[in-house]
């Protein structure tokens, strides 16, 4: 399965949020690659950059606008 965009993101990591409190963004990257039945070769994947990963670098953005949505 490929990564998902950020705005897939969204509502599963508000659900992963309110049923486990994690204590840390890792947890949380976690518990949504474990729902999106994400293999390690899609976690592996790169940005272009070379710098972050496409998953970390999606969730990031995810809590970036749900945060701004308060």
């Amino acid at each position: 399965m490929p990564v998902p965009d950020f705005q897939t993101l969204m509502l599963p990591a508000l659900r992963v949020l309110e049923r486990q409190s994690p204590s840390t963004t890792g947890e949380v990257r976690r518990a949504l690659a474990g729902e999106f039945a994400l293999s390690e070769a899609d976690l592996a994947e790169l940005l272009p950059s070379g710098r972050q990963t496409t998953f970390a670098n999606r969730v990031a953005w995810a809590y970036s606008y749900l945060k701004q949505a308060g």
